[in-house]
């Protein structure tokens, strides 16, 4: 027995091999393409997210001049600095501090005060005098940009203001 097809019944096949020959190589193209840089956030009940650079500058960007004191009185890395605010990253959650890692495995514990201080903002920072990461090889990087552009020791109240700056975030991980 010959079966017969009708017009509608060739139509939605032709029509389904079409879909399926566009939908196909747009899928796998896009497997093949890197995310592109991107950092991990670590909540405080232990979810785990990347945001990609991508996500970061569709976001609120803060961009301002920047600098910090170091321990030995130096001004260092001086530069107009773009970044997501760290409070507009971690989000609303509970937590008591955050820890900020480097890929080198430097870590910094940042207290909730700091980092929702109005008159010195922290950032992570993903461009700095318009160089974004990953050809800003620094980045992405932890900074704080008051209007004034400068972060001295005295006036954060610690030992090195630089401590803060962490270059090469890999990750904040918020803690309970």
């Amino acid at each position: 027995m010959i079966r017969r097809w009708t017009l509608q019944q060739v139509a939605r096949g032709a029509f389904v091999l079409l879909i399926l020959l566009c939908v196909i190589p747009l899928t796998v193209q896009r497997l093949r393409e890197p995310p592109g840089p991107s950092i991990e956030i670590v909540s405080a009940s232990g979810e785990v997210r990347k945001v990609t650079l991508s996500q970061m500058k569709a976001m609120s960007v803060l961009t301002r001049a920047g600098s910090y004191e170091n321990q030995y009185g130096n001004w260092r890395d001086e530069g107009v600095y773009s970044g997501i605010l760290l409070i507009d990253l971690v989000g609303n959650a509970d937590y008591s501090s955050i820890d900020v890692v480097a890929g080198d495995g430097y870590r910094i514990t940042v207290d909730p005060e700091r980092i929702q201080n109005p008159d010195y903002p922290m950032v992570l920072a993903f461009c700095m005098d318009g160089a974004d990461v990953p050809a800003w090889e620094d980045g992405f990087r932890l900074a704080i940009l008051p209007e004034d552009g400068g972060v001295s020791n005295e006036e954060y109240g610690v030992a090195s203001a630089g401590s803060y700056w962490v270059m090469r975030v890999v990750k904040l991980i918020s803690n309970p």
